[in-house]
């Protein structure tokens, strides 16, 4: 397929867009040394995207763990265009407000945690995460206990770039090379079954949770305000779903100390693990949750929270003086509300969420066979669609690769020249396809992994 049947005519050529991308453009964890030869994306269908040269790759991360209906679906382009032709944009700052915004709300309380009262709407997860810190401060400093303020995170979790989102996010990279993070965040270890050893005879899930209470009562209890963790640490972890047990008794602790507990469902949200939401495996309810990414299948920018009937109370009972004084241009686009309503409505009509969980069982008994028992794969974990490959250089001891060895560099290659675009992080290739990948496609995918890594490690795959 040539460029133009993709596209159309384009204006410049490949060379000249490289050329122009260097000069101009800074990407995302901007290095120039990742973008000397960069793949230049024109169009998408379904579970595959297409670049200018016309070669079509499955989309294995859902583009960023984003596109959960696949690309190309009419019915969200089709929303946004109807809403662009009849109101573009209007504030929703008080005293204003549009229908699709309303009706949003409305469905999100049908289809979130049955906790979840209220919803105030943002252009992403990193704002979100912002919202949350915020939301969870002033509640406290409008019930009187003002030095409520610290907020304990997961070390090997991601909840966005801004300065706030950041200073919680628990993989060091994303703060060291700006300065130190802002005061007040404080950071446990993750419930990573793979690598996490508690005290004996204590289940794992317990005792990676009592690491909260440990830290809630070293700090002090009247001075944290809020506990945020993502219910499957995606990308940072590696795809990391904590052990039974754990978000229940951290729902315990956090109710005993008064602390606000915060789901980071950006990744996990909208059917992503099987379920609606992630907490939902666990029954657990949060007092705040966050989301974004999968709302609107990442068609156009959104993102938001939803706060428990309490906190909403505290909210509304406030002096006008007092407010809650937080506010975005863009909170309630009314274009990205109606296309964030097209999206609900056929994840619902086409029962995506429970296809979620029968093509994810597919996809993990596929790697398990493939490359469960290779001398190179420490585990491989994952619930939904969601799927982590842990990458080690010996099983035994569970050491990782040293960096000068470039593994996610080289598998990224031998996936890319297999025909899978993905995320390898140093510890893990993770994988979140669509929604609509086909039995096929999981299959394909399942293949191009067990190519790739015994092309790399240059050794088969021990029998099982």
């Amino acid at each position: 397929m040539t460029t133009s049947q993709v596209l159309g005519p384009i204006a410049h050529t490949r060379a000249e867009l490289v050329a122009l991308d260097h000069a101009h453009l800074l990407h995302p964890q901007h290095h120039p040394a990742d973008h000397l030869n960069p793949q230049i994306w024109v169009s998408g269908k379904g579970a595959t995207i297409t670049d200018i040269e016309g070669r079509t790759y499955i989309d294995g991360l859902s583009g960023m763990w984003n596109v959960n209906l696949g690309h190309g679906r009419r019915e969200l382009v089709e929303a946004a265009t109807a809403q662009l032709s009849t109101l573009a944009f209007a504030t929703g700052y008080a005293g204003s407000s549009t229908v699709p915004a309303i009706e949003l709300a409305e469905r999100l309380r049908e289809v979130v945690y049955p906790s979840i009262e209220a919803f105030y709407f943002t252009s992403g997860g990193g704002d979100a995460t912002d919202t949350s810190i915020r939301t969870a401060r002033y509640f406290f400093r409008a019930t009187g206990r003002p030095e409520k303020t610290k907020v304990i995170a997961l070390r090997l979790s991601y909840h966005g770039s801004t300065v706030a989102a950041s200073s919680a996010t628990g993989v060091d990279e994303f703060s060291s090379v700006f300065g130190p993070r802002l005061p007040g965040f404080v950071h446990i270890p993750s419930p990573y079954p793979y690598r996490f050893e508690g005290p004996a005879g204590v289940p794992a899930g317990e005792a990676a949770a009592n690491l909260l209470e440990q830290a809630i009562l070293e700090e002090g209890a009247q001075t944290v305000a809020a506990f945020i963790a993502e219910p499957v640490q995606g990308g940072g972890g590696g795809v990391i779903v904590p052990p039974e047990g754990y978000f229940q008794r951290i729902r315990e602790i956090c109710d005993r100390h008064d602390v606000l507990f915060i789901s980071d469902d950006v990744i996990t949200g909208f059917g992503r693990t099987g379920r609606w939401f992630g907490l939902e495996h666990w029954g657990v309810e949060p007092d705040i949750v966050q989301f974004a990414k999968g709302v609107t299948s990442g068609y156009i920018p959104l993102g938001g929270v939803g706060v428990s009937a309490r906190i909403k109370s505290v909210l509304d009972a406030a002096p006008s003086a007092r407010r809650w004084w937080h506010g975005y241009t863009y909170s309630g686009h009314p274009v990205a509300c109606a296309v964030a309503l097209a999206n609900i409505r056929v994840i619902q009509e086409e029962e995506l969420v429970s296809r979620v969980e029968i093509l994810g069982r597919r996809l993990r008994a596929g790697l398990t066979a493939g490359v469960g028992e290779h001398p190179n794969v420490g585990e491989v974990r994952g619930i939904g669609l969601l799927a982590g490959i842990e990458l080690v250089a010996d099983r035994e001891t569970k050491e990782g690769f040293p960096a000068d060895a470039q593994v996610p560099r080289r598998l990224r290659a031998a996936l890319r020249e297999r025909g899978l675009v993905t995320r390898v992080l140093d510890n893990a290739i993770c994988l979140a396809p669509p929604f609509v990948t086909t039995e096929d496609q999981v299959d394909r995918i399942v293949e191009i992994v067990t190519e790739a890594a015994r092309a790399v490690f240059d050794r088969p795959a021990t029998p099982a």
